[in-house]
């Protein structure tokens, strides 16, 4: 139990944490720091598959494939609003 609880107020305050340095950014440098955070969540899907290919029990499978399913998500949106900036520093003619 009481590594359950150690873990819970990581978790809680990883949220509060993460909610106070996202509201912090400036929408000018987002983009750019959301083409660098593409390579941590590349990380986390990596970890994620390993995670899924275990198979310890069935709840860990499934956790596994819910965390591939999410940070794929992730990881392609990042790439999709990195290109979309991208896309706005072309010139019009090309």
């Amino acid at each position: 139990m009481e590594i359950f609880v150690t873990a819970l107020t990581i978790f809680v305050l990883a949220i509060f944490v993460g909610f106070e340095v996202i509201t912090k950014v400036p929408p000018t440098l987002h983009t750019p720091l959301m083409s660098g955070s593409n390579a941590i969540s590349g990380i986390t899907l990596i970890g994620a598959i390993i995670s899924a290919g275990s198979q310890h029990t069935t709840l860990t499978s499934i956790l596994g494939v819910c965390a591939v399913v999410f940070a794929t998500i992730n990881v392609v949106g990042g790439f999709m609003v990195t290109n979309r900036m991208l896309h706005m520093f072309k010139k019009k003619g090309n």
